[in-house]
């Protein structure tokens, strides 16, 4: 298992091993001991890979992720997954300002809690926060899931097109255009299918509030056409 300790390596040393693995390589678990804060680490993932990251990152950690699997035992600065294409990013600790940014696809978990705009211009990704989240999370959120075993902060859902929020605890406040909605049969089976992703375990879908889109604000409507 190669060990990239960025205490003394160059961090584009290990972006660049992460990039240009062969085919049928055999040396596919990496392993990165004192980040120290570094930003942009493990970025750019194209392949199916696992990256342990033992200690706290900064910002825009494996964003672009497309395959990988990182883990990040500590906490992460802003961004942090940011236009995640598909694999997983864990974080142990806590993640700052917007986490999973316009990801397109994959899984972020976040074990404790996220801060601002979580989620902003969610695009398909799938985002776990098993703590609280803060305001304007899911802001212009398109697609995908924002589930929170926690509270949210004001503004939830801001101008919200077709992503799925939901919420174990309390709202401060919806956003524009965002309302609660019915928790019917098929999302309960997506909560449940998302809750074992996290690993999660002692937490009923049941005890979710959903939240979605009014659809008031996106589409036109002809007798509002004098405010246009």
């Amino acid at each position: 298992m190669p060990v990239f300790d960025l205490s003394t390596t160059p961090l584009r040393d290990l972006n660049s091993a992460l990039h240009g693995l062969p085919a049928g390589a055999n040396d596919t678990v990496f392993e990165v001991i004192n980040p120290r804060g570094h930003h942009a680490v493990a970025v750019g993932i194209d392949a199916p890979v696992t990256v342990e990251i033992k200690g706290s990152v900064g910002y825009y950690c494996a964003g672009m992720n497309d395959g990988g699997n990182v883990t990040v035992h500590g906490s992460a600065g802003p961004g942090v997954a940011e236009n995640m294409m598909s694999g997983s990013v864990v974080i142990e600790g806590d993640a700052s300002q917007y986490a999973g940014a316009t990801g397109r696809g994959g899984l972020l978990v976040i074990k404790g809690n996220a801060a601002s705009r979580c989620g902003i211009s969610m695009k398909g990704i799938d985002i776990v926060v098993h703590g609280n989240i803060g305001h304007m999370s899911a802001f212009m959120g398109q697609s995908g899931h924002l589930v929170v075993l926690g509270d949210a902060g004001d503004a939830l859902g801001d101008s919200l097109y077709e992503a799925k929020l939901f919420v174990r605890g309390s709202v401060k406040s919806l956003g524009a255009d965002c309302i609660e909605k019915e928790l019917r049969p098929e999302h309960i089976e997506k909560l449940s299918e998302l809750l074992e992703l996290a690993g999660i375990s002692d937490v009923r879908p049941e005890e979710f509030k959903r939240y979605g889109s009014a659809r008031k604000l996106y589409n036109f409507n002809i007798d509002n056409a004098d405010a246009y």
